[in-house]
This record gives structure tokens, C-alpha cells and sequence, in this order.
């Protein structure tokens, strides 16, 4: 059987017919490796521009901006459940695919979240993976390449072709250190979030949380929620990015001002000059009136104030998971991430991950323990490590 990586790269798949003969062909394999390149700079909306496939046999890159090509078969494949699609970094390509097809690749190994639980560390580069499993050399020169623009050249066709090509070493290999520890069910939590298309469906009313600011007053807080929404609506409709709408410290500078009057949103800094008077400064204003409206019980905290601003407690907390991940070579964030974190230092007693399955076992489980004082942290042979707490290690005695 020919080896993919000595496989010569093949010409752009450009019509619907071929396309769905290359897809009837991968079908037959048990996986299938995919990636995709993108453009979004100008947009709010990724903008697809090459879809890359490899099996066993062959190498298959598409054209996606070809006139007339119908990409049904390609969604096809990656609805068939017979077939494993295997990506690195997978959030991004399937947000496209579920944006475009509204499909959801299934069933779905990301070797970047497998790396994880593998040893390789917290979002491991492609590179460095093929490098260290498939011992690859990725030539990354076309990486930041419009790849929008036709025709593509030799060398963008060959980083494409390459970027699947080496990723089918790197899953089996994967997938044998993972069935020799037993790790699968450590990864099945993000495989589900990857593969849940409210991932990628950007819910406006929750678009505060990603806005670069902290604001505390909960009035201001809550015409933040308002213009956050607002300027998400406005990209989506538009199809431009965030920012080209109004930029985060804007959004900031509105919800401490709280304008009333076109006058006072003009006088803003962020502002620019005859803003005030259009569209937009209307519903700006709106949103600012019902920010102000809004009942204070219904605006929702930060997750550092909803851990009770405990901030010992939470550095502890995170010392412990470092210890924990060293100790089990996954890394830290596959375990518990920060709001996880804040989340059981805040109110130990709520629900959260860490408190059943593989995560409570390694760690959740020693995370309470120090929580109620059962066990401190000490050190051993120069590591970090959980030390049960006798009465005589208490303050005072």
C-alpha cells in the first residue's frame, strides 16, 4: 500500500463530479485526515478557500471557489458514520463546515486534544507533533499566504497536501499511546463539545463574556451585556468583523459614560466624529437605556467574583493541578480549566467536572481535600505533592 507522505500532490479538485468520486473513494477507508484554510480578517464569517483530504491511497485538495462545485459529497463524508475524520485544532475547521453544510464531523479525533493526555502539553503545535511522531519537517512559509487568491501556488499546494498528509502518522501513533494508558474517556468531554454545534453558534446575549474589559458596577456591567449584543447582531448581519463595528474599549467607554443624548455619545473619545447622529448611535443609546433598566438581579458576575474573590485559595488550587497533571503527563487544562477553578474555590459544594469521573479521581478529589484542610502541599524529591494534614500542622498549635 502506497504511503501518503511519498504521495505527489495532486491538482485542485474543481468540479462537483470529481469531488464526489474523491469522496466515494475516502469512504472506504476507516479514517480519513482534514484540514482547511481559511480567510477572515475582513469578515465575521470565515471565508473557505481549500479543503484538504488524505487516506492511505491518495491526496485530495478542493477547491471550494471553483464555479458551479456543489460540496454535498464532501459534507456527506463527513456526516458518514462508518468513517473517523481525524483534525488538529479542529474548533476553527468546524465551525466552517458546520456554518457551511451544518454538519458536524462524527465521529471526530482532534490530535491536538489527544496530545494532551499523551504528554505533549497544552495546545501542541502540528508541527511539532509531526516532528516528533512522524519525524516531518512542515516548510511553514505558506502559512500566512492569501489563500483566496487563484490560482494557488506549488508550494501553497504542497504546505496544504502536507498538513494532512503527516497527521495520519501522528493519529495512529496517538492512537496507540491512548489505548495503551487507557485514556479515551480523558478526551470524550471535549470531543463533545467539539462536536455540539452550539460551539459555534455565537449566541449575542453571551457575547459580554468574550468583550476585553471588567467592569464592576453591575449598571454598567449591564449596558455592556446590551451593546455587546448589539455590536455582535450588527457583525453577524453584516458579515464584518467586531471590531470594524465598534472595538472592545469602546464598548467600555459606552458602559461607564451611560450616554443619554446623541450630545453625550458624541463627546466619547471612541466615538468617531458624526457617529452619534446615525443608526448605529441610535440603537447604541437604546441599549444604553436598557442596560439601565434592567433589574440588578438579573445581570450575571464574573467568574472571579462568583469564586468569592478568594485568591489564595485559588493560586493553591492551580499549584495542585500542576502537581496533578505532571504526576499523569496530561496537560493542566484538559483537567480544569480557570473558571473551573474559580468556580469550586467559590462554592465547593456546587456541581462541576471535578467532581466525578477520571477528573474528581486525580484530581477533584485531592482539590476538596484541600479545600477542608485535610491535606497541604509539600514538597518531595523537589517535586510538589498533596501531604495529609495532621491537627498538629494548624496555625497556633
Amino acid at each position: 500500500m502506497p504511503n501518503a507522505v511519498n504521495l505527489p500532490v495532486p491538482a485542485l479538485t474543481t468540479s462537483s463530479d470529481a469531488l464526489a468520486e474523491a469522496c466515494a473513494r475516502l469512504a472506504t477507508h476507516d479514517f480519513v485526515t482534514i484540514d482547511t484554510e481559511f480567510m477572515r480578517e475582513t469578515t465575521y464569517y470565515p471565508k473557505l478557500c481549500l479543503i484538504q483530504m488524505a487516506s492511505s491511497e491518495e491526496i485530495v485538495l478542493v477547491d471550494p471557489q471553483a464555479e458551479g462545485i456543489d460540496l454535498t459529497p464532501f459534507f456527506a463524508l463527513m456526516a458518514d458514520e462508518k468513517v473517523t475524520k481525524v483534525f488538529h485544532a479542529a474548533r476553527q475547521d468546524l465551525e466552517i463546515i458546520w456554518q457551511k453544510g451544518r454538519v458536524i464531523p462524527a465521529p471526530l479525533f482532534d490530535s491536538q486534544v489527544a496530545a494532551m493526555v499523551c504528554g505533549f502539553g497544552e495546545q501542541v503545535s502540528y508541527e511539532s507533533l509531526a516532528s516528533s511522531l512522524a519525524g516531518a519537517k512542515i516548510d511553514k512559509s505558506s502559512r500566512f499566504t492569501d489563500w483566496s487568491r487563484r490560482p494557488l501556488t506549488e508550494a501553497q499546494l504542497a504546505y496544504a497536501a502536507a498538513d494532512v498528509t503527516h497527521l495520519r502518522i501522528v493519529y495512529r501513533k496517538l492512537i496507540a499511546r491512548m489505548e495503551k494508558n487507557d485514556r479515551f474517556a480523558w478526551v470524550a468531554d471535549e470531543m463533545a463539545i467539539l462536536t455540539n454545534p452550539k460551539t459555534y453558534e455565537m449566541d449575542p446575549d453571551e457575547a459580554w463574556q468574550r468583550v476585553k474589559a471588567r467592569i464592576r458596577k453591575p449598571v454598567e456591567r449591564a449596558i455592556l451585556i446590551e451593546l455587546a449584543a448589539w455590536r455582535e447582531r450588527e457583525a453577524q448581519s453584516r458579515d464584518v468583523p467586531r471590531g470594524r463595528i465598534l472595538k472592545d474599549d469602546g464598548l467600555a467607554e459606552i458602559a461607564v459614560a451611560q450616554p443619554k443624548s446623541a450630545e453625550d455619545l458624541g463627546r466619547l473619545r471612541s466615538i468617531p466624529n458624526g457617529f452619534e447622529r446615525s443608526r448605529a448611535g441610535v440603537e447604541i443609546l437604546e441599549a444604553v437605556a436598557r442596560g439601565r433598566a434592567r433589574d440588578p438581579a438579573t445581570i450575571p458576575a464574573f467568574v472571579e467574583e462568583r469564586s468569592g474573590g478568594n485568591g489564595a485559595l485559588t493560586q493553591l488550587l492551580k499549584v495542585l493541578l500542576q502537581s496533578v497533571a505532571e504526576r499523569n503527563q496530561v496537560a493542566p487544562r484538559l483537567i480544569a480549566s480557570s473558571e473551573d477553578i474559580d468556580r469550586l474555590a467559590g462554592n465547593p459544594e456546587a456541581g462541576s467536572p471535578l467532581r466525578s469521573g477520571w477528573r474528581h479521581e486525580i484530581y477533584g478529589a485531592l482539590a476538596l481535600k484541600l479545600i477542608a484542610g485535610e491535606v497541604t502541599l509539600g514538597l518531595e524529591k523537589g517535586r510538589v505533592v498533596a501531604v495529609p494534614r495532621t491537627h498538629g500542622n494548624h496555625e497556633g498549635e
